[in-house]
């Protein structure tokens, strides 16, 4: 259903949330904040040395970061699929992006059903992680109770959008239609993080689950003057005019956009002290993937892959590599670092622990990370596994220090695994497959075992 409300009218259905009655928390609210295309080494505390990062960084200082830790994909649909549902890509449905989209319960439950059901209100803000073509009601039929933001994933690559939606219902901005997709009057990151801002104060009286799916720092390649403000004429630039718009100084308004980011995680951390609840509130901080390539921006002058090879749509490690910070007051040592190997399909398990919920109707792929924010023994996993369907067919493992990748399987299903130790050679240069025959052996009988075929994204093409 369509209808055209003002910013103030929306602002107000958004007050009119109550959440439930104020009661002392026997759980710990949960916020899952996850950036977009932001790289492994675009945070200061990541080693970021063109801008800085504050807030992110106290973050990480009041909390633990993570060295090893991995998305779901190589792109955001299938990674966030991976992040909600706890399965890996030999396991999911939704492997790519395009039209997959998650299919009705039973099928393809996802974490926030489990918490809805056990008593947390839930809420996505912000970029819906139910796919790329979802229905109005997508999200709030897939576990949340509450839902503000962009359907589909090709709109979001706008901040200007023609429209978002809020529960179930389109919302139109402006009435007048002054949003031209890449330029407009209305700004979609000022009122997505009101959003986040007001469904917190709405909400502090009960637990709650908030996955804010934050835009940034995605293409298109525009922030506002006053965040990229610091960076203007400290970077080379190389102007771009293309798909999605102009941008004349694109290093520089990337520096704006993670600068703005971090500025809405501050915001956030703000909120909760203001109404007395960080001390019960878990915050965690990651991105769905490497760093793009798109609209101008150029990963490598920022070194936002973090020094390894790869960007977004490659499985080596700058593709699927990405910051996690988790902090929670009390229980996780503050200002540790972990090189704990982990991944985005680890989360189910780890917030249905956190909530005292049962994760087994999910069937997960991953493995809690409770003990390890508490300080105790964690178990370790075998082995990670990723594959992508395009870019020729890509499939990775990581096992302990090893990783095999292989590409170009719509060409030659049978092609030969590279392996690299990442111990001795993170940035995967040299090639060790034929001094380890034993190892690729290994990886080759889970790159055959640990995936189920899937009609909607062929991995193989030539046997």
């Amino acid at each position: 259903m369509k209808k055209s409300v003002p910013f103030l009218i929306l602002m107000t259905l958004c007050v009119s949330l109550t959440g439930f009655a104020q009661k002392k928390l026997e759980r710990p609210n949960i916020i899952y904040i996850l950036a977009d295309d932001l790289g492994y080494g675009d945070l200061s505390c990541y080693g970021q040395k063109n801008f800085k990062t504050p807030n992110i960084d106290k973050l990480a200082e009041q909390g633990l970061s993570f060295t090893q830790h991995y998305s779901g994909s190589t792109v955001c649909a299938p990674s966030r699929y991976s992040l909600l549902t706890g399965k890996h890509m030999g396991h999911a449905f939704v492997r790519g992006n395009g039209n997959g989209m998650m299919r009705p319960d039973p099928q393809d439950l996802t974490v926030a059903t489990l918490l809805q059901r056990s008593g947390y209100h839930t809420a996505m803000i912000g970029k819906a992680g139910t796919g790329c073509k979802n229905t109005p009601e997508t999200p709030n039929l897939k576990g949340f109770d509450y839902f503000f933001g962009y359907l589909g994933h090709a709109q979001a690559h706008s901040y200007f959008p023609k429209f978002l939606h809020y529960n179930g219902k389109q919302i139109d901005f402006p009435e007048n239609g002054g949003n031209k997709t890449w330029r407009g009057e209305t700004y979609s990151l000022d009122m997505i993080l009101d959003s986040v801002l007001t469904y917190i104060e709405n909400n502090k009286g009960a637990p709650f689950f908030l996955h804010y799916a934050s835009p940034l720092p995605h293409a298109q390649m525009w922030i506002q003057e006053k965040w990229k403000e610091p960076y203007k004429g400290k970077f080379d630039e190389k102007p771009y005019k293309g798909y999605y718009g102009a941008c004349d100084d694109p290093n520089a308004t990337t520096a704006g956009m993670i600068f703005r980011l971090d500025w809405e995680v501050g915001q956030i951390m703000k909120k909760l002290e203001e109404l007395g609840i960080a001390e019960n509130t878990i915050v965690m901080f990651s991105s769905d993937n490497g760093p793009h390539v798109e609209g101008g921006r150029n990963a490598a002058y920022h070194n936002s892959s973090g020094g390894f090879r790869g960007v977004k749509r490659d499985l080596y490690e700058g593709g699927i590599r990405v910051p996690f910070i988790v902090k929670w007051p009390g229980i996780v040592d503050e200002g540790k670092t972990t090189d704990h190997i982990s991944a985005f399909w680890d989360m189910v398990p780890t917030f249905c622990d956190i909530a005292s919920v049962s994760s087994k109707p999910l069937e997960s792929d991953g493995i809690s990370m409770l003990p390890l924010f508490k300080g105790k023994k964690q178990k370790e996993h075998d082995f990670l596994y990723w594959e992508f369907h395009q870019k020729g067919g890509r499939q990775a493992v990581r096992m302990g220090k090893w990783k095999g990748v292989r590409y170009n399987l719509q060409e030659d299903a049978n092609a030969p695994v590279r392996l690299f130790n990442l111990e001795l050679d993170p940035q995967e240069q040299t090639d060790v497959a034929k001094e380890n025959p034993k190892v690729v052996k290994k990886i080759m009988n889970i790159f055959k075992t640990e995936r189920t075929p899937s009609k909607e994204f062929p991995l193989y093409g030539k046997k």
